[in-house]
């Protein structure tokens, strides 16, 4: 059964050293409150992380969607402990929202990562290069995937803006409603693979699942017609397999991205930026008024917008200040730390100062 969630050669060797310890392998296929629901070969249980694994996952994130795992199965309860998570190939990451550096997993061992935005009013190129900067960075394949076509006047030449913005990466343009560019849609993901839809709330992400699946599975809305945004819909993460042999996992919608350790990501949505930037006469060049700056000719004589260069400023400003922010947090939990050890040794010493005078 697990074959059909992808499981190969690969993963039966990264699995071998857990085997050995007799636990059984899974995959993640759906994350809630109270734990997780993983198919294996017993079929679907209920699991939960074990004590060791909650710890462990400090550093290296809980178990998510996506994630194939060792754990010790109990059929007849039909419930499981998780032990251990496999090395991920790939990992779909966001800035958590009560914390600069932690990291919240959105979905793991991903092939192809869909960047999903609407053709309506709420078309915003900034915001799709901060999610193909974290997409890229995923490892995964990214595809932008432009819904609602039906919504806009002139699909094809919005289509061909953004494609000129972001000429490495492919731009599809769908219609659900219409049934338009699905079947090319589809195509992108072959059997065994597993793709992740990204994007803000009420871009059509479910609708696009549903015709994935051929099915109304997950539930729709309209968007809001007083300012063009969409409704959320989705509240949890889900993998689902394909009837082509393919696999989706589905997410809530993110109205922003947070960048960790995005670094890769954003020069890889930026390459023209960074190509210029190593043709500047001086190796330290601050790409203001120096002479011989490739970037501030190419802003001059019209080969680079002054609106991406912006936004990639701001984004490398956001890595710098969210690295910048980690540092201090992780000075003050220190400060703290060393506070707490002070405490515990005087009072330490209270007592056996007590324990002499009596």
């Amino acid at each position: 059964m697990i074959e059909q969630y992808g499981w190969s050669e690969v993963w039966a060797m990264a699995f071998a050293p857990h085997a050995h310890a007799g636990h059984t392998p899974g995959r993640v296929i759906l994350q809630h409150r109270n734990g997780y629901l993983v198919v294996t070969d017993a079929g679907e249980l209920q699991a939960k992380a074990s004590g060791r694994l909650r710890h462990e996952a400090q550093e290296t994130g809980p178990p998510a969607v996506g994630d194939w795992v060792a754990l010790s199965p109990n059929p007849q309860d039909g419930a499981a402990t998780i032990h251990a998570v496999l090395p991920r190939h790939t990992a779909f990451v966001r800035r958590a929202a009560d914390s600069a550096r932690r990291t919240q997993i959105l979905a793991a061992n991903i092939d192809v990562a869909f960047v999903v935005t609407s053709l309506n009013a709420d078309l915003n190129p900034r915001r799709i290069q901060r999610f193909l900067a974290a997409a890229m960075d995923s490892g995964a394949r990214p595809v932008l995937v432009l819904t609602k076509s039906d919504l806009s006047a002139d699909p094809q030449a919005e289509a061909a803006q953004v494609a000129a913005l972001e000429t490495q990466t492919l731009v599809l343009t769908v219609s659900a409603r219409e049934g338009v560019g699905l079947e090319a849609l589809r195509l992108q993901v072959k059997p065994g693979e597993t793709c992740v839809l990204i994007g803000s709330s009420g871009v059509g992400k479910s609708t696009l699942v549903n015709a994935f699946l051929n099915e109304d599975r997950m539930a729709t809305q309209a968007i809001r017609a007083s300012d063009d945004q969409g409704r959320h819909t989705t509240s949890h993460r889900q993998l689902l397999p394909l009837p082509g042999g393919g696999l989706i996992i589905d997410t809530p919608g993110i109205r922003e991205v947070g960048l960790i350790d995005a670094e890769e990501g954003v020069e890889a949505v930026f390459d023209d930026i960074e190509h210029l930037m190593q043709e500047c006469r001086f190796t330290n060049c601050g790409h203001v008024s120096e002479p011989g700056c490739a970037v501030q000719a190419a802003l001059a004589d019209g080969a680079l917008e002054g609106s991406r260069w912006a936004h990639f400023q701001k984004l490398k400003s956001e890595l710098a200040a969210a690295g910048d922010k980690a540092e201090r947090i992780a000075k003050a939990a220190e400060r703290r730390r060393l506070g707490g050890l002070q405490k515990v040794y005087r009072a330490t010493k209270r007592n056996d100062r007590g324990g002499a005078d009596r």
